[in-house]
């Protein structure tokens, strides 16, 4: 039995992949047109970090559905510049996540650090001080 929309002659399987494809396709439409109908200024605000994980992702979707279409149409995207554009968006992406790293990293409160190491040292001067109070 073939799907809605489908001819006869298409296997029940090929017609489920071709549906939940097309349903794929336009659920990608409906964010893409959504993000082109608002201009950048309508955007919530967002830190530059944040701006530019969005526009990476931005470039890195548009870029990805580029090569799918080129495969749709029998053309090889490995040898085209899409390839180079999605290497190139990959490691802007890749600093960004060092960048965010680096920021949740631990850092050193030197103050502390210094009591705590004043602290656990052992001095013989304290012992006999300590001693002699007894």
């Amino acid at each position: 039995m073939a799907q809605k929309g489908f001819p006869e002659d298409y296997p029940s399987e090929i017609a489920e992949y071709l549906t939940g494809f097309i349903n794929s396709v336009d659920s990608v439409q409906n964010v893409i047109q959504t993000l082109l109908s608002l201009s950048k200024g309508d955007h919530i605000k967002l830190c530059p970090l944040e701006q530019a994980k969005l526009d990476l992702l931005s470039a890195y979707t548009l870029n990805s559905l580029f090569w799918m279409f080129m495969l749709t149409q029998g053309v090889n995207p490995k040898h085209h510049g899409i390839k180079q554009e999605l290497e190139r968006i990959r490691t802007y992406m890749n600093r960004i996540k060092e960048i965010t790293e680096k920021k949740k990293a631990a850092r050193l409160d030197k103050n502390a650090a210094s009591r705590f190491v004043r602290n656990a040292l052992w001095f013989e001067e304290d012992t006999k001080a300590k001693e002699s109070m007894s």
